[in-house]
């Protein structure tokens, strides 16, 4: 037997090792079935080279608990060590590797906290087993023809290694698990933790063994003198658990999927969710970088909720995070599915990745292959499109906002419904309505609504002069049209919500239209209205307009409304105007017959019918409530008696 010291220049790195990686303690499985799974997949490179003259067979990884020993067990027939092996990678290599990186990412040093700084772990590999046990041993044999190893570390700098009579090849390390570690000795929570890492690793994991339906027996059935038959139970044999699926879909050609292996895996990915998803891209790229997944595009509702389940960031088919900030654009980590890269760099903090070339690359390809998915599905089958179209409209209004390459591909087939239940490009719309929905100072006036019950009175006063109503019902629809104005600045395209004030005055044409009252009645009405109103968040407009046209109308003034809106979901509008108290447009029609009445009754009768007629306007947008109502309500009753 030999012993050693580990070269370190911490005085003793175990317990900063426990320290700074004690909130994510659980990833040292992760880390050491990595390590067996690269001992096994380059035994195989080896043997395919004719380098490794042995007989590479069907290894496994198991994972074996012995609670009387408090010992875990990680063990795999990959190409295993000898003596000397064990002192380049273990005693130099590997702890050289942990310690900078934990001088780099050390965060007494850096001020990060635990949970914020590193993403994945992944680098610290073996090392990371002291953080749960405080004795580790390994026992390896190589597949050359030598003797086995045995190593042995208490958690100091001092180590000791022998020779131990392993006749099999590969490699067995021993975790004495520490006895505020225990719960690693809980087979639920070492199972939890297989499925969470490595449920699609690449070698076969054995955890326990399970007992299934023997597949070659066939129950015999017996008749009894009465006739009456009885089936013997269906045999029962004990087999290895292996809680893996080590060639899941994103793995294979697309050529070799059909559209049922999609929907199994999705289901696979996340078996709580119930609702299939409504279609899939496939990612396979090998140049300039490397990169396979499956994205999938869930049924969304437009209120933007939070999705309990995202995108999972696998290397080489180890799972590291489902927080992929960086890697995915923001508006695609409403999808759901896997992205797997060797060349994501893991082991760095967020505000380098989000730096890195290779991840920018990454990002900027996922992006396009949306988009050319999405543009293939429009073309193919359009009608199909539009009925998805409110299910995947947050992710694509929400990428045009935020991405200006997805904005150049989107505006091709992003829909605009209109009220009517018909579906547009920005291109096909603005070719309708161009002739009538122009006014007189060139501009092409595009009118939308946010709900169309709310705004049916406005609706219906554009529809009789049969203008389109696009409608615009998703949080981020103020955004959404900010950007469509910018991007058609040239093209003189506006953006008005119908309810912004009457439809004359939102395309106004050459026509004006002569008021009945005289200057001086109008100078005698409005302080009158403005008296008997007495709000102020409400302002008074005198409008010449159709005697047909109702008396009082509420408007809500669109610049005002649409940079609140902004401001009040962020990025966008004025500041401090997301607080601010709705502001609203009493338009009163000097051309009515009831304005004129206003005008020759007693002060009383003014203030009774401008009341009532500012509170039937109020009713119709859904303004009048508690006390207004309730006042309303009486005063209706008074005059049908």
């Amino acid at each position: 037997m030999s012993t050693g010291n580990i070269n370190v220049s911490v005085e003793n790195i175990f317990p900063l090792i426990k320290k700074f990686l004690y909130s994510d303690h659980e990833i040292f499985l992760r880390e050491l079935i990595s390590n067996a799974t690269d001992a096994t997949t380059k035994l195989k490179h080896l043997v395919a080279i004719g380098e490794a003259k042995v007989d590479y067979g069907n290894p496994q990884i198991e994972v074996r608990i012995d609670s009387d020993k408090k010992t875990l067990h990680i063990k795999d027939q990959g190409l295993g060590m000898t003596a000397e092996e064990v002192e380049k990678y273990i005693n130099q290599i590997a702890f050289s590797g942990a310690e900078e990186f934990l001088d780099k990412y050390n965060p007494e040093a850096s001020g990060e906290k635990n949970d914020l700084g590193v993403i994945g772990h992944f680098g610290l590999g073996f090392y990371s087993a002291f953080m749960v046990a405080d004795k580790v041993e390994i026992i390896t044999k190589s597949y050359k023809e030598e003797k086995a190893a045995h190593w042995i570390c208490d958690g100091s700098p001092e180590y000791s290694i022998e020779e131990h009579d392993k006749e099999d090849r590969g490699t067995e390390v021993i975790l004495h698990i520490a006895e505020d570690s225990l719960d690693f000795l809980q087979e639920h929570k070492i199972n939890e933790l297989l499925t969470k890492y490595n449920r699609f690793n690449q070698v076969p994991i054995k955890f326990g063994t399970k007992e299934v339906s023997d597949p070659d027996f066939e129950p015999k059935t017996t008749t009894d003198k009465e006739g009456k038959e009885t089936t013997e139970p269906h045999k029962q044999i004990t087999v290895d658990n292996i809680i893996n699926n080590t060639s899941p879909a994103w793995t294979k050609p697309p050529s070799d999927l059909k559209e049922e292996d999609y929907d199994a895996f999705y289901r696979e990915l996340y078996p709580m969710q119930f609702e299939e998803s409504l279609f899939h891209i496939h990612l396979n790229v090998d140049y300039p970088f490397n990169l396979t997944g499956i994205l999938f595009f869930p049924k969304l509702k437009p209120n933007m909720e939070v999705q309990k389940d995202r995108i999972q960031l696998y290397q080489n088919q180890v799972f590291v995070t489902d927080n992929v900030e960086g890697i995915v654009p923001d508006f695609l980590q409403m999808l759901k599915g896997v992205i797997d890269s060797p060349d994501i760099p893991l082991n760095v903090s967020r505000s380098y990745l989000q730096a890195d070339g290779a991840v920018k690359k990454i990002a900027g390809h996922i992006t396009k292959k949306v988009a050319d998915k999405l543009s293939s599905l429009f073309k193919k089958d359009r009608k199909d499109f539009e009925a998805k179209w409110n299910e995947i409209k947050v992710i694509i209004e929400y990428g045009m906002m935020t991405e200006d390459k997805f904005y150049d591909k989107a505006k091709a087939f992003a829909l605009l419904p209109t009220v009517n239940n018909e579906y547009f490009t920005l291109e096909e719309l603005v070719a309708k309505t161009k002739d009538f929905q122009t006014d007189k100072d060139g501009n092409h006036v595009m009118l939308y609504t946010a709900n169309a019950e709310a705004q049916h009175s406005f609706i219906e006063s554009a529809k009789a002069k049969d203008y389109e109503v696009i409608l615009f019902d998703t949080p981020i629809a103020p955004h959404l049209i900010q950007k469509l104005e910018q991007e058609n600045s040239e093209a003189k395209i506006k953006f008005t919500r119908v309810d912004a004030g009457h439809i004359d005055n939102l395309i106004k044409k050459n026509e004006d239209i002569e008021s009945k009252l005289s200057d001086e009645e109008k100078e005698i009405l409005k302080p009158l209205l403005e008296d008997t109103i007495n709000d102020k968040n409400y302002t008074v407009q005198l409008e010449a307009m159709s005697e047909t046209d109702d008396p009082f109308m509420i408007t809500v003034p669109e610049f005002m409304r649409r940079m609140k809106e902004m401001s009040a979901m962020g990025g966008g509008g004025m500041m401090g105007m997301g607080n601010m108290p709705d502001m609203y447009q009493v338009v009163v029609n000097t051309n009515h017959p009831l304005v004129s009445n206003i005008l020759h009754v007693k002060e009383k009768k003014q203030k009774h019918l401008i009341s009532q007629a500012l509170d039937l306007a109020k009713l119709s947008q859904n303004l009048l409530h508690g006390e207004e109502l309730t006042n309303f309500v009486k005063r209706s009753y008074e005059l049908i008696k």
